[in-house]
């Protein structure tokens, strides 16, 4: 049975492309970002709204290598990956945001033949379980489009 599995496909597909409890969709916002303006760290914020897209991609890919157990890509790779130096014409808001639909993508299609059975099952590197770890990934997406639209608002 993968009634729970089929729950949290439906919150994936909701909070990135549907309409969610929280306001639009994060595709839908990313989708509105001036590609122009995404390497800007407006008031000495932080990281610029493409550095935030990379790393909700790194976090994303990290969620889709467990699931695809894939042992190439260890902790240690993503946290090297996360936060990196961005160069703005190798790492475009095209691209990135392209990258990010493509392993949700990936995600909703390996999630769709697993059984409710694996949501148990512990996460390579870590001490919790499948279950935890897709919620969370859907939090991170939204914890950081908060970011991104509170940016992109800034700067328009």
């Amino acid at each position: 049975m993968n009634k729970e599995t089929q729950s949290i496909i439906r919150r994936i597909e909701n909070v990135n492309s549907g309409e969610p409890w929280f306001g639009r969709a994060v595709f839908v916002i990313l989708e509105e970002v001036d590609a122009k303006k995404v390497s800007i760290k407006p008031n000495g914020t932080e990281h610029s709204m493409l550095e935030l897209l990379y790393h909700m991609i790194t976090w994303a890919d990290f969620t889709l290598k467990r699931l695809e157990k894939n042992n190439k890509m260890d902790m240690a790779a993503f946290e090297k990956m996360d936060w990196r130096e961005l160069n703005p014409k190798l790492h475009s808001w095209k691209k990135a945001l392209a990258e990010f639909k493509a392993i949700n993508k990936k995600i909703i299609a390996l999630l769709d033949k697993k059984d409710d059975d694996f949501l148990l099952e512990i996460v390579d590197y870590r001490k919790y379980n499948y279950r935890f770890l897709l919620n969370g990934m859907i939090e991170h997406s939204i914890y950081h489009l908060g970011q991104v639209a509170y940016l992109n608002k800034m700067l328009s």
